[in-house]
Formats: structure tokens, sequence, C-alpha cells
């Protein structure tokens, strides 16, 4: 398995791989998506995006983005004490059916961690609390809840989404 940097041609394969994965970890949790599936992959702002492929298969995506005004940012400002400008927010990591349990997931998140820590800032992401398997690996990796946050996105009945940080090393 390899990461590299996500090409705009790898765009419909990550389309598919979305679509394909959703029913089974419920990510993203809006679905279909309100808008084009190509602006939730690549978004405004972005600090890099990348790729996993076994052989020459692209298996799993993440995204790095700049903390932008708004819920997130207030939310994990408030929880690190650092300002929006010093925050990187990992995003829009998905696996491909199949390929869970592989190290593919850890594999690009380490790859969008290395990418904040180089940039000079602190990695940060949200989870939904629904979404135990992905919380519980976050934790189990050193990431740690520094508040709770209700998007407009969110269904009234679920819990609100764990804002996170990752103060050391990824581990």
């Amino acid at each position: 398995m390899t990461v590299r940097p996500r090409r705009p041609t790898d765009l419909p394969v990550l389309r598919e791989l979305l679509a394909a994965q959703q029913a089974g970890s419920g990510y993203p949790v809006r679905w279909p998506l309100p808008f084009p599936v190509e602006e939730f992959l690549v978004r405004p702002g972005e600090l890099g995006g990348w790729v996993a492929l076994v052989g020459t298969r692209v298996v799993g995506h993440v995204a790095l983005l700049e903390v932008r005004p708004g819920w997130e940012a207030d939310g994990w400002a408030a929880g690190t004490g650092r300002p929006p400008e010093r925050l990187a927010a990992v995003a829009v990591l998905f696996v491909a059916p199949g390929h869970g349990g592989r190290g593919i997931g850890t594999r690009l998140l380490d790859t969008a961690v290395a990418r904040a820590r180089h940039l000079g800032r602190l990695p940060v992401l949200d989870v939904v609390q629904e979404h135990s398997i992905a919380a519980d690996l976050y934790r189990r990796r050193g990431w740690t809840v520094v508040g709770e946050a209700r998007p407009p996105w969110l269904p009234p009945d679920r819990r609100p989404v764990l804002l996170m940080a990752l103060d050391g090393p990824p581990g």
C-alpha cells in the first residue's frame, strides 16, 4: 500500500468509493449530499489531499484543511487555546469497503498529521459520536476530546459531534 497526493483524475473513483462505503459507515451523515460529491472531496482552504493505493487501485482518501471561522473553529480554539490559524483539520477520511482493518486509514491519518505538524499546526478533527469505531480509533491513537458541537447538518436525534485534537506525536 502506498499513499500519494490526490490528483484531479482520482475524483471519479473517489466519488464511487465514498458512495460505496457510506451505507456501512454512515459517513457522510447526509446522503445523498445536497451538493456535488466533488465539493465534499475537494474543499476551499485545502492544505493537502492524499489517496491510498493498493497496487494501482485507489482505496482510501484523506484531506487536511485550514480551519475557517464557524462552529468548528470556535470549539477547537476554545478547547485547545490556539487560534484557528494554528490549527489544521483532518477531513474526508474514508477507506473502500473490504479494505478496512489493513492499516490504510491509519496510514492516511498519519500522512495528514505529518503535514499539519510540518506546517506548525495542531491537528484537529470532528467525529460523529454514533460513529464509535472511528471515535475509538482516534482515542487509541492519542486524540483527545476538546469539545462538542452541534453542526447544522447533524440530525436532531444525534448526539453532538466530538471535537478532537492530537497534541503529541501519533501513536
